[in-house]
Parts: C-alpha cells; structure tokens; sequence
C-alpha cells in the first residue's frame, strides 16, 4: 500500500511538473496604434498566432494611435519596458532607423532560423522599409495606397462607364456631374492627414519630388521642393474647381466625412485608401453602385507607382533570445500567404508578397462582391518599378511635415491665402523642422 501511495504521489507529481512544463509559454510584448474596428483584428491576428502553437504567447495592446505608439514607446525604451515588437506608422521609418533601438529585420529572421525571400515583398512596399542596400529593417504589416472611390450611377448619368484616368477628364466629368443635378461631384479632405493623397500620392505618382535628396533617402540635409513642382497647379485646380461649386470640402468635424458622403451617395468621387474599401462595402446604400481606379494623373504623364501607406513591425532591443525567438516566430506567422488572405479580409489592407498576392486570387479572393477592385491597389503600387522618387519619404519630423500641409490647405480653401504663398508657407516652415530634425541627428547617416 506504502509503496503504491509512493508510486501515486510521484505520478501525481510528474503529472503537475509536466502540467507546468506545458503551461510555460514565451511571452512577449506587441504594441500597435490601431483603434476601432482595426484594434479588434489586430487583436484576432494576435489570438489566431497564439492557437497555432504552443510554445510562444503574444501580448497584444493598442496605444490608440500611431502618435501614441511611437512616442509611448520611445519612453517606455528609455525605462527599459519597451515592447519587444511595435507597429510604427511609415512616417516614422526615419526616426526608428536613426534610433539604434532597433533589431534589423533580416538580422532577426536569419539568427533564429528562418530563410525569408525578402525579394518576394512588393517593391513599392519594400523600398520604404529597407535600408538604401535593400536590407529590410521591418516587416511590413498594414499596407495601402489611395484609389479613386467613383460612383457608376451617377457616371451613367453623363454617358460614361469608366472613371477618368486623367485630371483633365476628372474635371470634365466633374462638370456634367454638376449640370446632371449633382451637388458634390468631389469630395476631399484637407488636414493633415491629407498630404498623404494630395502631396505625396501625386506626386509619387506623377515622378516628381517631395524634397532633394531623392525624397531624403540621400541624406538628411534633404530639403523640400514642392513649392516648385506640379503639385502647385494641382492645388490650382482643386481650388478653381472648389470655387465653381465642382469639389466639397467633407470632414468629420463638419459631421460628414467623404468617406460617409461617398457611401450615403451625396458624393460621386473621393480619393481614399484601399483600406476603406471595406467600410464602403459594409455602409454604402442599399442601391449605391460603385467602383474603384487609381488615382487621375495629369495628361502627358508617363504613371510613375504610388506609394504604401500603413506601417510596419520592427523588434527592439533589450530583450533576451527566447523573447527573440518568439517575435521570430510571431512574424514568420504574420508574412504567411494564409495570414495575408485573412488580414485583407477582414481589414481592406493589400498583401505585402507577390507570393500572398498569387495566393488570394488562387483562392478567388477578388473574383468575390465584397473585394472585388482591392486588387486595383496592387497595380497602382506596382505600375512601376520603383523609381528613386517613387520608393517613398525618408523625411524627419515628417508628422509635423504634414501637420504644416494640412494647415497651408486649409487658408487656401479658406480663401485667407493665394494658393502659391501658401505652398511656400508650407515649405519654409517644414524646412525649419527638417533642420532641427537633422540637428537632432548630428552626424548619423542613414543606413
């Protein structure tokens, strides 16, 4: 009896060792700056990981915003709490690559085990993300491109069954929207959010610069040039056009903003991420026919790629080779064709690979109603090989870039300044950043 109450207590307490041997995971820290309905599927990426193993726990836990993220995470770095993964918003690629905080993407990847074809990243995505000798610093995550949102109702209206491709077409289009009874042919947004489109987008698109030095990627003694570039007449027109009644200004602290105008049907065009192609989908009106197309360019312009937008997952330093191993694993997980079919499913975002690209229409992922056009962002990014004015911003302080943007737009459309006073306004005043930025960083070049 002795020796089988023995035997029972030392199974009993294998079983418990062995219990907690299971239960002991790696746990490890992901920081993001998706709110709303995003911070949900972030939050169901992170739980989709955590089933599909048992050796590694992810932690995951919105900051509320990009802004948030960053900074946040910038002081908790300091404290020695950093996360060991955290979503950066692309504006941000400079200030992380001149941080020394971080572990290189392909370092990670390649030191615990994992071979990635880091060539199979679509180039108009990579090219943001990588250091100037092609070495990707972060994985992709959350990547999108504007599109041009049009209504096929209204176009049939005027006789047409295509969006325009060019902005004189645009403005055409615009004009018969209007005498057809349409009150907001064009909708658009002019905060600072906006540079994004406005600014960037079109100029990408166009070939032109944002700033010297290669949009900043040759040095951070980058200055900006827009005052000088196409962008001026595009603001031109936008503004001609808003005075004769052709475009809306639609924001949401006017209780409507162009993405709920375009889907209640008040307005026939906006420019927005292919990320709110599914917010369309769900909150457009019962019989509200639609579709979307790249952007317009400019007639005689030979279409240059357009840029990603979103942001990307870098792993920071300071923690120990398990924490490591787990975040390998964790991204590994992330760049999955499978995972990219569920990401762009339940998000709006694109594949980051030409190899989740193929997998999502083997699996008739754009043939269905509710994508079907999502892979319309696809051709825009990739119109184009990059060029070195098309790969994207490597600006510093680029936030508050677009913040003096935003406000130059908002005293044009305003009527409290002349478009080209106020562009130059812009300028000066982000020029002031970058040199306080490139003070900041004081003999450190970027990689």
């Amino acid at each position: 009896m002795k020796k089988t109450l023995l035997a029972s207590a030392a199974l009993a307490a294998l079983m418990i060792t062995t219990g907690a041997q299971a239960a002991e995971k790696t746990k490890f820290d992901f920081w993001f700056g998706l709110s709303g309905d995003l911070e949900k599927r972030v939050q169901e990426v992170c739980a989709r990981f955590n089933a599909s193993q048992n050796d590694y726990e992810v932690v995951c836990t919105s900051q509320g915003n990009y802004d948030a993220a960053l900074q946040n995470t910038i002081a908790a770095f300091r404290a020695g709490k950093q996360p060991t993964v955290v979503q950066v918003y692309d504006v941000g690629t400079a200030t992380m690559m001149l941080s020394d905080a971080f572990v290189p993407a392909y370092e990670l990847m390649e030191k615990n085990g994992y071979k990635i074809d880091w060539k199979d990243y679509i180039g108009g995505i990579a090219g943001y993300y990588a250091s100037s000798k092609g070495q990707m610093f972060s994985f992709p995550f959350n990547s999108s491109t504007p599109l041009l949102y049009w209504n096929k109702t209204a176009f049939e209206k005027i006789g047409k069954t295509a969006a325009p491709k060019t902005w004189e077409e645009a403005h055409a289009d615009a004009e018969a929207l209007k005498k057809a009874g349409y009150e907001c042919p064009i909708a658009i947004n002019v905060s600072q959010n906006e540079s994004w489109q406005l600014l960037e987008q079109f100029s990408a698109i166009h070939g032109e610069p944002v700033a010297s030095k290669n949009n900043g990627y040759d040095g951070l003694d980058a200055e900006l040039v827009f005052n000088k570039t196409k962008f001026v007449k595009y603001i031109k027109d936008l503004k001609a056009w808003y005075d004769a009644g052709l475009v809306k200004i639609k924001s949401k602290d006017q209780g409507q903003d162009m993405v709920q105008a375009f889907a209640a049907g008040d307005c026939q065009m906006i420019m927005t991420s292919v990320g709110d192609h599914g917010t369309v989908g769900r909150t457009a009106k019962e019989d509200l026919s639609w579709d979307v197309a790249m952007l317009p360019v400019y007639e005689g312009t030979e279409r240059k790629n357009s840029l990603v937008g979103g942001a990307s997952l870098w792993t920071l330093k300071g923690k120990s080779p398990a924490e490591y191993k787990a975040a390998a694993a964790f991204l590994a997980f992330v760049a999955e064709p499978e995972s990219a079919l569920f990401w762009s499913t339940v998000t709006g975002y694109v594949p980051v690979t030409e190899s989740g690209f193929a997998y999502m229409k083997s699996h008739g992922f754009y043939d269905k109603a509710p994508y079907k056009g999502r892979e319309v962002a696809i051709a825009s990014l990739t119109a184009t090989p990059p060029t070195p004015l098309t790969r994207g911003l490597r600006l510093g302080g680029f936030t508050q870039i677009r913040a003096e943007v935003g406000n130059g737009l908002q005293e044009i459309f305003s009527g409290k300044s002349d478009v080209q006073t106020a562009i130059d306004g812009m300028v000066t005043r982000g020029n002031a950043i970058l040199r306080r930025f490139e003070a900041t960083y004081k003999g450190k070049t970027l990689p």
